[in-house]
């Protein structure tokens, strides 16, 4: 059988898994790159001499250009085929992996870094795509439980992995290590990726319509909404957050676009799926979640390097616990969700605020204890908790969702989950910075309040998911969880 069957079940069992291999790494580099680079900021700084505002592009330049493309990426690997998108953005991602290890000045950096970002978006929702594509109906749940490992182990591994990198190449250079990792492993991904992923969905037909005005208004109204939510910290004032109304109204004129364009031909984004119950509902609460789950990573190494004066290697390794909860839990999860549903989720959404809050107790009684240690049973309880939350509700959310839009589809899930993102680090952040201040309990402090803001994020997650719980109980009918029709 031939790799450019689109049908699940047309690739033999063994060689759907190793695609799905070869995606999962590829997943996990590009999103690894979110958090691993937060570890390698001093030593960046002192060896480009970059400023504060330099530093906060080297980390939102990435995830601003992520979420610009991953809709355009999903609606191109769905009509063009995915194995061109994935191969194409994982030798863009090598690329730009090498050009920011090589940087000579914060400008170059921050070029390579928009350019790496832009790529990780072209990457991800092919892998999702891919899942939807290679697996059909209950047997989707392991490799989504497998993503939701990978997505919940590379966002916790990052500052670790970063640190023991630095710590190998040193002060001045080890910094440059952390983007130079990337290479070997995306050049095999290339290859691998060419040889074993499958091509096109579509009819040929239907190949050449994109939707170039509906690329556009998105791309715009995305940019407006994330721009002051990743330059909050740069961007003094409250003029920026002028910007968001700006951003949601070109949204909503992408919405009143796509219908219009579904008219004639197939459109970016069919905004029909969120007519869909568990497709609506099931990226809220990524949404709000992911809101919640990000910002746990930027608070802890900020507390653990600048106000505990722990090294980025000791910083790392303090969240192992959580990663390792995550991918436990993601696997079982993976096997689970076809049984449990949206309960699962609910529970997951419980455990990880119920350990939020006692990592937070645990600073609040023992405040001169090793702070890995005080928070090691909160942050595994936390973690287990993440692995019944990401992956099981990516399966639930993307369940009836048609195989030719599932690159989309999967592209506006991740889309909002970097707004989520965004938004979280942006909230949680002004939280911990506003309770800095005089005193030796003030990073302690300041801790304790941005745990408890992430926690009361994830549970607005948690009432949306008892609404689906609760609708379900009475008996709604489930008639709009069917795919859409076109």
């Amino acid at each position: 059988m031939t790799a450019g069957s689109a049908e699940p079940g047309a690739l033999n069992d063994r060689r759907r898994w190793q695609a799905l291999g070869v995606g999962l790494v590829a997943a996990f580099m590009t999103l690894l790159d979110i958090s691993i680079v937060n570890v390698a900021l001093p030593s960046l700084e002192r060896a480009l001499r970059a400023d504060s505002s330099d530093l906060q592009w080297v980390l939102s330049g990435y995830a601003l250009t992520f979420g610009l493309v991953l809709v355009p990426a999903g609606r191109f690997g769905d009509v063009r085929g995915r194995r061109n998108a994935f191969v194409f953005g994982i030798a863009l991602f090598t690329l730009t992996s090498a050009m920011a290890g090589v940087a000579q000045s914060p400008g170059w950096l921050i070029a390579a870094r928009l350019l790496q970002g832009a790529a990780a978006g072209v990457v991800n929702p092919q892998v999702t795509g891919l899942i939807q594509q290679l697996f059909a109906g209950p047997e989707r749940a392991r490799p989504f439980g497998w993503l939701g490992a990978t997505i919940g182990i590379s966002t916790a591994v990052g500052p670790l992995l970063g640190g023991l990198l630095i710590a190998a190449g040193g002060a001045e250079h080890g910094w440059r290590w952390v983007f130079f990792v990337n290479v070997p492993v995306g050049i095999v991904a290339v290859l691998l990726g060419w040889r074993l992923l499958p091509g096109r969905v579509t009819p040929r037909d239907r190949r050449r319509r994109f939707d170039p005005v509906g690329v556009l208004v998105l791309g715009v109204g995305v940019t407006l909404v994330l721009l002051p939510l990743v330059q909050h910290e740069q961007w003094h004032g409250a003029t920026k957050w002028l910007l968001l109304p700006v951003g949601l109204a070109v949204l909503a004129g992408f919405v009143g676009w796509e219908r219009r364009y579904a008219r004639t031909g197939p459109p970016l984004f069919d905004v029909g799926l969120f007519r869909i119950r568990s497709y609506r509902l099931g990226s809220a609460i990524a949404l709000l979640y992911f809101g919640g789950f990000t910002a746990i990573f930027f608070i802890f190494t900020l507390y653990l390097q600048n106000g505990r004066g722990y090294s980025a290697l000791v910083a790392g390794a303090a969240i192992t616990p959580f990663a390792l909860g995550s991918a436990v839990a993601s696997a079982v999860g993976g096997r689970l969700v076809n049984r449990y549903g949206r309960p699962l989720v609910a529970t997951g959404l419980v455990a990880v605020v119920t350990g939020l809050g006692l990592a937070a107790l645990a600073i609040e009684l023992v405040p001169q204890a090793p702070v890995p240690w005080v928070t090691a049973l909160p942050l595994l309880l936390a973690g287990l908790g993440s692995g019944l939350v990401i992956a099981p509700n990516q399966t639930l959310t993307l369940s009836a969702v048609p195989v030719p839009q599932a690159g989309s589809g999967a592209g506006m899930l991740q889309t909002g989950q970097r707004i989520g993102s965004a938004a979280g680090i942006a909230v949680v952040g002004a939280a911990f910075f506003a309770a800095l201040g005089d005193g030796t309990d003030a990073w302690s402090r300041a801790f304790e309040r941005s745990l408890l803001t992430s926690a009361a994020i994830i549970t607005l997650a948690l009432v949306v998911a008892g609404v689906d719980i609760v609708g379900n109980h009475r008996g709604r009918p489930r008639g709009r969880d069917r795919p859409v029709d076109h």
